[in-house]
């Protein structure tokens, strides 16, 4: 009960600040006006060899405002949500948009879509972990590791996470908006050693709810676990195969769509999926979706970072591109009218196939299966993929051994039509959520 307290004290200040730079916003003679404020606070540790390394504890505050004079936009932030530095921060918004140039594309976003429901998304859940308590779980984590296997001989450290905030958005259609929320996380990254050499890997756990976390113990042996299995680890040669990611590097994939299909590439024309709504650009049984009203998810929101209302709705079906994702700035762009996503994705989704990853790579038989990827290799306007890769080579579908130092490559475009299947073994640390992705074939470079 003391920390809604806490968190419904804080919503008021953040409401408040959002109020007055309004208010402010209209004292200067602003044609319009958006503001949004936040309050954080949070905890981090880390260790290493049983000792602590850092501590930290904070508790931030912030203040955006943007101020538009006709078609002239201006923007500031402060770091204070004192009167007198919101009315700063308006002054030098409105300062900015006096020498800015006209843009036809620039304001609020329609008021007819300004979300008018705030349904219990169940997203604020703090820990309350404390600092001593938070050292202890970081030390079982890393102890467990170490304890795993003897080929464990080092550490990076483990860490634990705690995290709360509110914020606030409102604009001069009169809309003003509150959002809460938790995230919790805890990781170790271990080193194992043999006679072939040393290799490192870790893992972590993340959730808004801090129960939802899977236990130190744990976290510490999948870490252990990860790095002893990639040991004694070969070179390929270079040959053109099937290829698994993981599903944690498979949500790099969906990423790499969202930024296709993002308005400001659109506009631009920098996306290699220009004009492709209404096009096949997945396999047919492709279902990529958001889902903005989960409870408990890391995305979920009742609305995006202009007021707009989030809705579910299909991005891509029977393989098929059925929408963009924009914002009023680039929809205005485009001719087109904004999906809600000012700010980014919420709650994207893949609908699996139904194999397990087990049956995946039982399925391929011979290929690559993907689990650490190098580098930032990918170019979104032409749709050219080249990242370095580590992993497994697989034959009669089964793991045979670790492999490393080679390069992955082929084009998105043809990436996404071969698509052969998503496993069932989705990832839900994060806002984009996918299981592993079974490639038809790419490239691979190796000695």
């Amino acid at each position: 009960m003391q920390e809604l307290e806490k968190r419904d004290a804080d919503s008021a200040v953040v409401k408040r600040a959002v109020e007055q730079a309004l208010e402010a916003a209209q004292t200067v003679g602003a044609s319009s006006a958006e503001a949004s404020a936040s309050l954080d606070s949070g905890l981090s540790v880390s260790v290493r060899k049983g000792d602590v390394e850092t501590l930290e504890y904070h508790r931030g505050q912030s203040l955006s405002v943007t101020v538009y004079l006709g078609q002239r936009k201006g923007s500031a932030s402060s770091a204070d949500l004192r009167p007198e530095s919101i009315q700063e921060a308006v002054e030098a918004a409105t300062r900015i948009a006096r020498f800015t140039s006209e843009d036809a594309a620039a304001g609020l976003a329609d008021p007819a879509l300004m979300a008018t429901v705030f349904p219990d998304l169940d997203l604020y859940h703090p820990w309350n972990i404390g600092a001593e308590n938070g050292i202890e779980l970081a030390k079982a984590c890393e102890a467990a590791g170490l304890a795993a296997d003897p080929r464990i001989t080092n550490s990076d450290g483990a860490s634990v996470h705690d995290f709360q905030g509110v914020t606030a958005y409102g604009n001069s259609h009169g809309f003003i908006g509150l959002r809460s929320g938790t995230r919790h996380s805890m990781s170790c990254t271990l080193i194992a050693e043999d006679e072939s050499g040393m290799q490192r890997d870790y893992y972590y756990t993340a959730s808004r709810v801090p129960e939802r976390l899977e236990p130190a113990e744990a976290v510490g042996l999948q870490a252990a676990q990860r790095s002893v299995r990639r040991l004694s680890a070969k070179q390929l040669s270079t040959r053109r195969a099937p290829v698994i990611f993981s599903a944690e590097l498979s949500r790099g994939l969906l990423s790499s769509l969202v930024g296709a299909i993002s308005g400001g590439a659109l506009y631009r024309r920098a996306s290699f999926l220009l004009d492709m709504k209404g096009e096949q650009v997945f396999s047919p049984f492709v279902r990529i979706y958001e889902d903005p009203l989960l409870p408990q998810e890391f995305g979920s929101t009742a609305f995006d970072n202009e007021g707009v209302a989030t809705h579910r709705r299909d991005i891509v079906s029977g393989g098929m591109l059925e929408g963009y994702v924009l914002s009023s700035y680039s929809a205005r762009k485009l001719g087109m009218q904004t999906t809600g996503n000012a700010g980014g994705v919420h709650n994207l989704r893949i609908d699996t196939s139904g194999q397990t990853l087990e049956q995946l790579l039982q399925q391929m038989g011979t290929g690559l299966y993907v689990t650490e990827l190098i580098g930032h290799g990918v170019n979104t306007v032409t749709g050219d993929y080249s990242r370095g890769a580590a992993g497994f080579w697989v034959e009669n579908g089964e793991l045979q051994y670790p492999v490393e130092e080679i390069t992955i490559a082929g084009n998105l475009k043809d990436m996404f039509k071969g698509l052969v299947a998503v496993g069932t073994d989705r990832d839900r640390r994060g806002s984009i959520q996918t299981g592993s992705w079974w490639i038809d074939a790419m490239t691979i470079a190796g000695n």
